[in-house]
């Protein structure tokens, strides 16, 4: 589930960070082009990393609906059978798939916010129960670890700085973090070689 592609071009501006932080896309990885962290710096990368859902809230009600109406009919065949004690199991079977995919859906609320900016490499994790953590590295001292399965491809994703390891991104499939890496890779080379500059005009007297 990728969605939307980061606009690589440097851009200074507002944006309020509470309307970005605000973690409420249904895909995995979506990156974004707004700026960021920081009013004087541009944005060279900024990426929303989110657990993935087996259904949206669409979804989710129309297979309860087909489950309920389908146990409703089983009970009611059982008890015109004379089977009515396996209502109450029925019933119970209703109740634990609505529970599990509460479950489900709560824990699909957490995130990951990844961006870097020329001068710093930010990371924020907000569990699903609002739980914050969050570091920042400066991007000429990282150094982006691939642990690769010959047979699964990319298992994981580790920050490398100063001797300490921050694994990342391990919601993604092993394509989507491969997609990441190369996207946030190509951000931390932009920023460890610094601004563009025109170069200096020599004046010939």
């Amino acid at each position: 589930l990728l969605r939307g592609l980061a606009d690589r071009s440097a851009r200074r501006g507002g944006g309020g960070l509470a309307d970005w932080f605000a973690c409420h896309s249904v895909g995995s990885y979506q990156e974004t082009d707004r700026p960021v962290y920081s009013a004087h710096e541009p944005t060279i990368f900024a990426a929303d990393v989110t657990p993935h859902r087996s259904l949206d809230g669409a979804g989710f009600l129309a297979v309860m609906a087909v489950f309920g109406g389908a146990s409703l009919v089983l009970g009611l065949i059982f008890i015109f059978s004379g089977a009515w004690p396996i209502v109450g199991f029925l019933g119970l079977v209703v109740v634990l798939v609505y529970a599990a995919f509460a479950v489900n859906f709560r824990r699909a609320a957490a995130c990951e916010q990844v961006w870097v900016t020329p001068s710093t490499l930010n990371v924020r994790h907000i569990s699903h129960k609002g739980e914050l953590a969050e570091f920042t590295l400066n991007p000429l001292w990282v150094k982006l670890h691939r642990e690769v399965d010959p047979d699964y491809g990319t298992q994981r994703l580790v920050l490398v700085s100063r001797g300490k390891s921050h694994p990342i991104a391990h919601y993604l499939s092993p394509d989507e973090k491969d997609s990441f890496a190369d996207a946030l890779a190509a951000a931390l080379g932009e920023a460890k070689r610094g601004p563009a500059r025109a170069p200096a005009s020599v004046a010939v007297q």
